[in-house]
């Protein structure tokens, strides 16, 4: 099973900018622009490890969602981990 952890909050600077969301990546430089519901999914994960399952249904329990897809989910985890701001961990 594959859970999912934000970076460590020390290489991350969340800025909320209205509608938007920056987030600094002081690793890599890069300033990414975001939306939700990439703040949530950072939010959810800095407090530790989840699996796609188990982070789905924490989002589906603060916010209403109209159709949970955990596939989408899991595709927009794996674009997170490849800028850098999500990290994929392999759990026994």
């Amino acid at each position: 099973m594959t859970l999912y952890r934000a970076a460590p909050p020390a290489t991350l600077r969340i800025v909320p900018l209205d509608a938007l969301t920056l987030v600094y990546h002081r690793a890599s430089g890069i300033t990414h622009v975001v939306d939700a519901p990439v703040p949530e999914i950072l939010e959810a994960l800095g407090q530790g490890p989840l699996s796609v399952e188990a982070l789905l249904a924490a989002l589906a329990e603060r916010f209403e969602l109209a159709d949970p897809d955990p596939l989408a989910l899991a595709v927009r985890l794996d674009e997170l981990a490849a800028a850098g701001l999500v990290e994929r961990l392999c759990a026994m």
